[in-house]
């Protein structure tokens, strides 16, 4: 009998012993199924032993280990073991985020080789073709299978859609395979497909960054690229990818956002073929998900680009990894296990002996503060592949009375491009027609009974919506408090914004781009093909629009709202605001025609709207790090963040005042903060709270937490901590 250790995915800061009678070595990282209370749990063995604490009549057997599948490989092992360590987290809960969700269900098929199914040649051509109406199911099935191509046996659930699957295999129209469309069992070919282009002429300073960088292929070395908006970043990474491929490497790719992966996917498949790239991320459903997995750990797939979770992929011949917009604070994970993607990057490439690129036109200060120090190599891009940086004016609209938040300025800037027949984009970072539903009569203002947050007025629909825990009800007729009928929505958010510009300019093409028009799959890349056609006059959008797009029509960027970043509590509100207007900013003028940006703020005078003008990057995060430094903030500190949660707040600040009495006594150095309400306090009828620990060094900081969190009260509280917190 041996005895294997495993990782299961519950909360406890520990692994399980369990007996079994044919285990190896080569079973380690291998998942398996196990009896856990009285139900049945997926877990990866992460070790062998001979002796367990245990006794061994109280040992329980598993049920089974899974060999039809490859077992996680060493290096992955070892990323998760750090992630745990350093994020104080439990290392099953780490290991099971880190698999795709079809291989964490104790049930169906998901353990087992996947089976996979398409559209026959009979299916596509009947795809079209209208069934009788009790064919409901095989109506969705066939769409469902047209617009995805394969869907694994794990996607297709429920009955009537099993009933769907059988009924279509016995009429010829679908069929199975035990491998997705175009796979084999060997490694991508090293060379790229013939014809494929070369891409662009390099400019000095890009072919100067990929020099450098594919000089550093075959160890490792951290690179911050930083390059101007327009600059080119991405035919850097394309160049160093090709170099790596062309060597039968493998690289990640990572980007911040779901919506910034199909047309980076569309520019990497148009490089080097869509059968050498898979793409991971949240809106895949989980039998795709898991065959790109799949491609990806086989080493079948030459380049895996997705978004922060696939930092954990297995890669078998990693050559090169690269996070784009390193800065995004999308990278950090903020809910369970809160890691960073970047920062696990870093390790993963001085892990696995390979460069790490990080590029960003707004290098986070904690990147740019290692470039700085020469922990990193700094590389910058300072003319733009195409074009000149845009034109940045500040509009003063202190005092001014705006015309539904537009300036007289930047209506008339609009009203002339849109005569030129250019594209301009109104960029508002409030979602929604308006922020306040208020009574003048009495003051009431509409709150969300769940949260502290006011609610938000939305049309179609006229309904009030919370953004925080998504409660919505009707506009009411009358106030509630007094019975006036005179309710008026303050404020300007997106919806608003586009009814306005369609009154004022009727002859325009006003399109609005934010969460909520492109809520439905494929709506935003619908939209985005409807502005390369050059078939949109006006966008009117959120952040969404601000960072790694490219539309060469669009000359004018207007920008709304922009003083609410200046007044949030957080200490790094400015570098996030900065970071976001010179994002947005950099959207124009990226074709042949100039490019002009017009900011209206109140407060013209504030610092960061004069590096703002200047696009002066440096000259800004230089400014931030020295007032960082004299008031003790990251990156010359390192912080933890105590959160906790309960119905009732008496509960929260018990645990955690509580908490805050079991740190001490505390060596010189270290700091525990009193408990303070979170922001928001209350979420989806739950109340928040925090305490913020802090530390000059991060050893002592992390020994501390070793000993801390396991001598925590237990309370009926939900409760977490975060290492290096990008909220706070």
């Amino acid at each position: 009998m041996s005895i294997v250790q495993v990782a299961l995915d519950v909360p406890l800061p520990r692994t399980f012993d369990y007996r079994t009678t044919d285990a190896t070595a080569e079973d380690v990282g291998r998942l398996v199924l196990v009896p856990f209370g009285p139900s049945r749990r997926v877990g990866v063995i992460v070790g062998l032993s001979q002796t367990s604490r245990v006794e061994p009549e109280r040992l329980r057997a598993v049920l089974r280990i899974v060999r039809s599948r490859p077992p996680l490989p060493p290096e992955t092992l070892d990323l998760c073991r750090f992630c745990s360590r350093y994020y104080h987290h439990p290392l099953g809960e780490v290991l099971l985020s880190a698999l795709p969700t079809a291989l964490r269900r104790a049930h169906g098929t998901s353990l087992s080789a996947p089976v996979f199914f398409r559209l026959t040649a009979a299916g596509a051509a009947r795809a079209g073709e209208a069934l009788p109406r009790s064919a409901v199911a095989r109506r969705a099935l066939l769409d469902r299978l047209q617009a995805a191509g394969t869907l694994a046996d794990s996607d297709i659930r429920g009955a009537s859609a099993r009933r769907a699957l059988r009924a279509l295999l016995a009429a010829g129209w679908v069929s199975s395979s035990d491998q997705p469309a175009h796979e084999s069992g060997t490694p991508e070919p090293a060379e790229p497909a013939s014809g494929v282009e070369a891409g662009p002429r390099l400019t000095c300073g890009q072919a100067a960054a990929v020099d450098v960088i594919k000089a550093s292929l075959g160890g490792f070395q951290t690179v911050l690229l930083q390059g101007i908006t327009g600059s080119g970043k991405t035919e850097v990474y394309l160049r160093v990818l090709e170099t790596a491929l062309a060597a039968g490497g493998q690289a990640l790719l990572l980007v911040p956002e779901i919506n910034l992966t199909p047309q980076l996917e569309a520019r990497l498949a148009e490089r080097f073929g869509a059968a050498r790239l898979v793409t991971l991320h949240s809106g895949l459903a989980e039998g795709e998900r898991l065959t790109r997995w799949d491609r990806a750990a086989s080493g079948r797939a030459g380049i895996v680009a997705g978004t922060r979770l696939a930092v954990f992929t297995p890669l078998p011949r990693l050559a090169v990894v690269i996070v784009d917009e390193e800065h995004d604070a999308s990278y950090k994970q903020q809910e369970g296990l809160r890691y960073h993607a970047r920062d696990l990057a870093v390790f993963l490439g001085r892990q696995r002996g390979v460069p790490v690129v990080l590029g960003s036109a707004t290098p986070s200060l904690e990147t740019y503060r290692q470039a700085e120090a020469g922990r990193y190599r700094r590389l910058t891009l300072e003319t733009r592949a195409s074009g000149q940086p845009p034109a940045v004016r500040i509009l003063d609209v202190h005092g001014m009375v705006l015309d539904n938040g537009l300036s007289p300025a930047l209506a008339g800037a609009l009203a002339d491009n849109l005569a030129r027949g250019e594209q301009s984009l109104l960029f508002l970072n409030r979602r929604g027609y308006a922020p306040t539903l208020l009574c003048p009569a009495c003051g009431w203002v509409a709150p969300c009974h769940r949260c502290s947050a006011r609610l938000t007025v939305h049309v179609p629909g006229r309904r009030l919506r919370c953004h925080l825990c998504g409660h919505h009800e009707a506009v009411p007729s009358a106030c509630p408090a007094c019975g006036s009928q005179d309710l008026r929505a303050l404020g300007e958010g997106t919806q608003r914004l586009e009814q306005v510009l369609a009154a004022r300019l009727p002859a325009a093409r006003v399109v609005r781009i934010d969460r909520d028009a492109t809520r439905r799959r494929g709506a935003f890349r619908a939209l985005r093909d409807r502005i390369d056609a050059n078939d949109v006059d006006v966008l009117v959008g959120t952040q969404m629009l601000a960072k790694g797009h490219d539309f060469p029509n669009l000359t004018l960027v207007g920008v709304l709202g922009a003083d609410l970043g200046l007044m949030a509590a957080d200490f790094r509100a400015e570098e996030r605001l900065f970071a976001l207007l010179l994002q947005v900013a950099g959207r124009a003028g990226r074709g042949d025609r100039p490019g002009q940006v017009l900011v209206q703020t109140a407060y013209p005078a504030h610092p960061l709207f004069a590096a703002l003008q200047a696009q002066d990057y440096d000259g800004f995060a230089r400014g931030q790090l020295a007032a960082r430094q004299a008031s003790g903030f990251p990156p010359f500190l390192h912080q933890a963040l105590l959160r906790a949660e309960a119905p009732d707040e008496h509960t929260v600040f018990n645990f955690l005042g509580e908490a805050a009495r079991r740190a001490g006594p505390l060596p010189d150095g270290l700091v525990v903060y009193d408990p303070v309400p979170a922001s928001p306090a209350r979420v989806a009828g739950r109340w928040r709270g925090q305490l913020l620990v802090q530390c000059a060094a991060r050893g002592p900081l992390h020994r501390l937490l070793d000993v801390w969190l396991p001598r925590l009260p237990e309370h009926r509280v939900h409760w977490s901590i975060d290492v290096d917190p990008v909220e706070v």
